[in-house]
């Protein structure tokens, strides 16, 4: 009899500490997500400080301008939705047109050398970074929790207590973008 009894101990000890774990990997996930988020909010608010800088060099590159406006609008709806998949794709197409911005600031040697235009394209770069480092951490904390969700015998105290997994957030470019690079001299 105390056999069934050290054997059902181990086995509750064993269920809280699985339970316990799966808490601490989900709250990491959601702090990840935050971390994400604050970035996503810093860059959003350098848009358009960089977008009046631009303006005053380059005011008939309007529709440049707006395309940027239109997706920096359509990833912060996108980020109220809460799905990194919606996000994802809304980033993708702000990054795009941000691509398009500054190439537009590439044809005005005064603009590229203005210090204000300086010190935003470096925030915006250093911001993309934080974004980059944000998601890989966020990703990893997701990685774990699928296969903590995933793998015997902790799967059955995730399904038990109704553990989620999250969706991974992945940028998806073109196909050209994802090939390597092709230098010809």
């Amino acid at each position: 009899m105390t056999i069934v009894y050290i054997i059902l101990g181990v086995l509750v000890l064993w269920v809280i500490f699985s339970y316990n774990s799966f808490v601490n990997l989900v709250a990491n996930v959601k702090e990840a997500w935050a971390d994400i988020d604050v970035q996503l909010k810093r860059r959003y608010d350098l848009i358009p400080n960089l977008i009046e800088t631009v303006k005053g060099y380059a005011a008939h590159e309007s529709g440049v301008f707006e395309a940027v406006t239109k997706a920096r609008v359509s990833a912060m709806s996108a980020e109220q939705s809460g799905s990194p998949e919606q996000i994802a794709k809304s980033e993708n197409m702000l990054s795009g047109t941000l691509k398009s911005l500054f190439a537009v600031a590439e044809a005005y040697p005064d603009l590229k050398a203005n210090t204000n235009f300086l010190e935003l394209q470096r925030e915006l770069s250093d911001t993309e970074n934080k974004i980059q480092a944000a998601r890989r951490f966020y990703n990893n904390n997701v990685k774990h929790l699928s296969i903590k969700l995933e793998t015997f015998p902790s799967n059955i105290v995730g399904k038990l207590f109704g553990f989620k997994g999250e969706k991974f957030f992945d940028l998806e470019g073109a196909p050209e973008e994802r090939e390597n690079v092709k230098v010809k001299f």
